[in-house]
């Protein structure tokens, strides 16, 4: 029954949770410690602590860890799937409906990039002001945007390779040269042996170079390792997934436009931001000779695994963990390093594949000023702007 109720409570949160990662872990903390009391606010505040401390998508893993605390593994599977299923098919839909970018021209697409664009922005500018708080980081930030935007130039088959290059400096940088405080994790009381969670970081592993040697095959191996590797490097938040995704996307199997009209859709999803993969399966499946319903469900499965298995993993040693200071000054490297990844991205292929002239110019203006000084949630604005392109742009 427990099961049940962990699938039940989950599906519910996955079609109301609007506003992105932070506003999940609120509504996850009301319902989880407030009104069922399955957790006290120390041991919510740890697995919070965890999921931040992880690559991944931090909402889901905080879900995973309360279902597995819950009703064991079965309820860690049921609450991934509850949570998960309501914005994954939605965005499955969608990508089927663009299979191939055949709507890339269309006024709401247009309306959509636009919606993006902005979307990105404050997204850019919140993570600034959360993590990048003194002069290196700074410059970590800075050096890994300008970095990332000429090394297509410079090494054209760079990928996602020169992105794990660019954050392992940063990495680097910040274990020399920064400091970050030191907190003991609680022992936190999970159902996961140290064994086993040692199993699961080796699964992650051996995933990780099996599918990159596989992904030579294409098709399906293809997109199932462009998903994984980008749901492995995801630190700080949903909306990195966009640059770690694009280069294995963009114009090899989807139109800038197409890509980029997906991720302003996905912003206007409840549930998980990183269900713009089950659209991107289902976009990009035609070029890989999958079906659409078939490339929804590797693309879905690719992005959540290693997070899934790396918190899953990870928990048993928590402890130990949180209180290594040179683990936590190296994550607030790659922290810096990701907002300058995301800062490239909002220049191409989100600014440059959505901006065509001064109208949409003053368009992203309005729409960055509604989520901003409006503070007008994205999952409003994304639609508006798509009935206001679909009107002005005739379809």
């Amino acid at each position: 029954m427990h099961v049940l109720e962990v699938f039940t409570v989950f599906l519910r949160l996955g079609l109301s949770s609007f506003g992105g990662p932070v506003a999940h872990l609120g509504f996850f903390r009301a319902e989880f410690v407030e009104r069922r009391a399955w957790l006290s606010d120390a041991e919510y505040a740890e697995l919070v602590a965890v999921a931040n401390f992880l690559p991944g998508p931090s909402s889901s893993q905080v879900g995973l860890a309360v279902g597995l605390r819950r009703a064991g593994w079965a309820g860690a599977g049921a609450a991934w799937l509850g949570f998960t299923l309501p914005s994954a098919l939605l965005m499955a839909l969608l990508g089927g409906t663009l299979a191939g970018g055949a709507a890339d021209g269309a006024g709401w697409v247009q309306g959509v990039k636009l919606a993006a664009v902005a979307v990105v922005a404050q997204a850019v500018a919140g993570m600034w002001g959360a993590l990048v708080m003194d002069r290196v980081r700074a410059g970590l930030a800075l050096g890994a945007a300008a970095a990332l935007l000429v090394l297509p130039a410079w090494w054209p088959g760079a990928g996602g390779w020169g992105t794990l290059g660019v954050l392992g400096l940063c990495a680097l940088i910040g274990w020399r040269t920064l400091t970050a405080p030191v907190t003991e994790g609680q022992a936190l009381r999970v159902p996961v042996s140290r064994r086993a969670g040692t199993a699961l970081l080796a699964l992650c592993a051996a995933l990780a170079v099996t599918l990159a040697g596989l992904s030579a095959l294409g098709g399906g191996w293809a997109l199932l390792w462009a998903t994984f590797r980008a749901g492995a490097l995801v630190f700080g938040g949903g909306h990195v997934v966009l640059p770690l995704l694009e280069p294995a996307f963009v114009p090899a199997l989807l139109p800038h436009g197409a890509f980029v009209a997906g991720y302003g859709a996905a912003n206007a999803m409840p549930g998980p931001l990183f269900t713009f993969a089950s659209y991107l399966g289902a976009a990009a499946a035609p070029a890989l000779g999958l079906g659409a319903g078939v490339g929804a469900l590797l693309g879905t499965l690719g992005i959540f695994l290693p997070g899934a298995l790396l918190m899953l993993g990870a928990l048993p040693f928590w402890s130990a963990l949180s209180g290594r200071m040179g683990a936590r000054a190296a994550l607030a490297g790659v922290n810096a390093g990701v907002v300058g990844l995301l800062l490239a991205a909002l220049y191409t292929p989100v600014f440059t594949g959505a901006v065509r002239g001064p109208a949409d110019l003053a368009g992203v203006l309005l729409a960055y000023a509604a989520l901003t000084a409006g503070r007008v949630p994205a999952w409003v604005v994304v639609p508006v702007c798509a009935a206001l392109g679909w009107l002005l742009g005739g379809g």
